[in-house]
């Protein structure tokens, strides 16, 4: 099917065109990716670990608590919380007393401070990573930060606004219905990388970035 069909149906969903455009996300350029502070970035990581599974309402309205008490998110503060702190941490009430999430973001504080050594900062790292690769980038943060596989670190990139497509279910009944996928597992990395070379192809194509593509997809199957 022509990717128009499947904008057009996107648009019938969505009501109209315009209303379409404001659903679509809007990715961030690289300079712009860059000028993040690495602060928000370890932020976004924990936001993320700590909503999946909960209630994400839940995990918002508790947010300026976990901003008190992991010190703004400051990767270098974090990464020295000793383990008794991170103990104390897991009794307060004020946020998620979640004990393997908070250890999580000290251990992902760790993994942003690896990269500043490497690239200046996370943010130039995230910046300077091609999104025409970004599967691959999904695989370096599950292996080197902690709690950040499956959708989450795709999620945090999105959140950010690195351009990323998510393998949602409701981005995978798209394709297959569309006859772009026969079969899909996420824990496959071929799988992956399969939907990379087709969301490349598409973006090359009609000049739209993965993020937008993504969304379409997943909107053109809503009832």
């Amino acid at each position: 099917m022509d990717f128009s069909e499947i904008y057009n149906e996107a648009v019938i969903r969505a009501g109209s065109h315009k209303k379409l455009m404001e659903l679509l996300p809007k990715p961030c350029s690289s300079d712009l990716l860059s000028k993040i502070s690495d602060d928000r970035y370890l932020s976004t990581m924990a936001r993320c670990i700590f909503r999946a599974g909960f209630v994400w309402r839940v995990v918002d309205n508790k947010w300026p608590n976990f901003e008190e008490v992991f010190l703004n998110f400051n990767p270098l503060a974090v990464a020295y919380l000793s383990d008794e702190r991170l103990e104390e941490i897991a009794t307060y009430k004020s946020i998620i007393r979640h004990p393997t999430k908070i250890l999580a973001t000290r251990t992902n504080a760790a993994y942003i401070i690896e990269k500043e050594h490497e690239y200046g900062s996370y943010a130039n790292y995230i910046a300077s990573w091609p999104s025409e690769r970004v599967v691959e980038l999904w695989r370096q943060m599950k292996k080197e930060g902690s709690r950040l596989g499956g959708m989450t670190g795709p999620l945090v990139l999105r959140i950010i606004g690195k351009d990323t497509f998510l393998a949602t279910n409701d981005v995978l009944v798209a394709l297959k219905k569309y006859g772009y996928i026969k079969t899909h597992s996420n824990g496959s990395m071929k799988d992956l990388f399969k939907l990379q070379e087709i969301f490349n192809e598409i973006s090359k194509e009609i000049k739209m970035p993965l993020c937008q593509i993504s969304k379409i997809f997943a909107l053109s199957t809503l009832r």
